[in-house]
């Protein structure tokens, strides 16, 4: 496989996450596709953990989300366990991938005392392969053995693919006066695309709340978070985003979202939920520019975020911000192609401070030397007006280069 050249946005160290009550963890190498590096991570919530989760809406899913979807469902006061590994996605494994599934369950029930059905799988890695049950579950006792409450550094590690530096990240807020603690972990680098952003994500707290509100904030902050991130516009088989909450913080339990105590948390979970979004797209496959687009003037705030949408995911434009060109015209274009409301002669097109574009032509102002100047920048802001009303959307992407062309040539070799 081609070796990865680190994204020039990765960061300069991985952050520590501290320890959250009633959660402990541990990973394992199983070669299953690697070597020499963890595959494999195991996540123990206490009795009484409660899970709400956003999956892939891709209609060819892996055996691991149909599991879980159904898994996320069951009533169980006892501990709950996540398994997730890299290397092989166990999608399209047909009978034995599925088999897989169950066969790891039933261990899992035995030597974590955990109800077999109630078992979270996620998976990433090549679509095509079945998942090696035996390769899993002959660690399992070893894991049990060394579960602790630190490790969250190991755990990001251990669930990349093509990821070129783990994500992570970590907030704090008050619930009633009592202290909270939110840490989470991401993975994704190409095939990513919204409708759960294609990646692996799972986010943890100590904070007492019930699956209800878990369900109703995760569903509410994905929309502008990973939801609003794409890399190449295509949607994985294997998305899953969970939130679990141990509920061992000492306030009483929150079972109503509008509930004014959960401000300071909502505030932090968004902010987590965000910076993992954004470390995803700055992880993107070959990347050389983040790139923030903002539509502005839309009929609709959902018109906004289609258009958006197709300017993010238009491989003219982001190749143009590749090779530094500030091409209006391919902008134009995507806007148009995205079949919402659109005026061509009320169109702005700004790059950074700049304008390039409005009134159906070049604009006035425009100075090629300042904005290719800019164009030399790592972050781009694009920003587009369509005149027509109020709606507004923000999405994240980045440009598309060699290199990314380069890792999916050869990404199972």
């Amino acid at each position: 496989m081609t070796k990865l050249k680190i994204s020039p946005f990765a960061p300069s160290a991985f952050s520590s996450l501290l320890p959250i009550p009633g959660f402990t963890m541990a990973t394992a190498e199983t070669g299953m596709k690697y070597k020499n590096r963890a595959d494999l991570w195991v996540f123990h919530g206490c009795p009484g953990t409660q899970i709400a989760g956003v999956f892939t809406k891709n209609l060819c899913p892996g055996h691991p989300v149909v599991w879980s979807k159904k898994a996320l469902n069951v009533q169980t006061g006892g501990p709950r366990l996540l398994i997730v590994n890299s290397g092989v996605a166990n999608v399209f494994g047909g009978k034995k991938g599925k088999d897989a599934i169950t066969k790891i369950a039933l261990s899992c029930a035995k030597e974590f005392g955990v109800e077999s059905n109630s078992v979270i799988f996620a998976s990433t890695g090549i679509i095509g392969e079945a998942l090696d049950a035996s390769k899993i579950i002959s660690h399992l006792p070893d894991i049990n053995k060394n579960l602790s409450d630190a490790g969250w550094s190991k755990a990001a590690e251990a669930i990349m693919t093509t990821d070129t530096y783990p994500k992570c990240s970590s907030a704090t807020a008050t619930i009633n006066g009592v202290p909270v603690r939110i840490n989470g972990i991401a993975k994704g680098s190409g095939m990513i695309a919204p409708d759960m952003a294609t990646m692996l994500s799972f986010v943890a707290t100590d904070a007492n709340l019930s699956e209800g509100v878990l369900q109703n904030l995760l569903n509410l902050i994905v929309q502008d978070t990973f939801n609003s991130i794409t890399v190449d516009s295509d949607t994985s088989t294997s998305d899953t985003l969970l939130l679990m909450a141990s509920c061992t913080a000492q306030h009483n339990k929150i079972n109503d979202p509008s509930d004014a105590r959960l401000q300071s948390f909502i505030e932090a979970l968004r902010s987590v939920m965000m910076d993992l979004a954004l470390q995803v797209v700055k992880d993107g496959e070959g990347i050389s520019k983040f790139i923030k687009i903002s539509i502005k003037g839309a009929v609709s705030n959902s018109s906004a975020k289609v258009i958006g949408l197709s300017v993010a995911n238009s491989p003219l434009v982001k190749t143009a911000i590749s090779g530094e060109d500030a091409n209006w015209g391919r902008v134009v274009m995507a806007v148009g192609k995205s079949g919402e409301p659109a005026e061509r002669d009320k169109l702005s097109i700004f790059m950074g401070p700049y304008a390039i574009a409005e009134g159906g032509s070049i604009s006035k102002d425009y100075d090629e030397k300042k904005v290719s100047l800019y164009m030399q920048n790592s972050e781009i802001d694009l920003v587009v007006d369509l005149g027509l009303g109020t709606g507004e959307a923000r999405l994240y992407t980045c440009d598309l280069t060699h290199d990314y062309i380069s890792i999916n040539t050869d990404y199972r070799s």
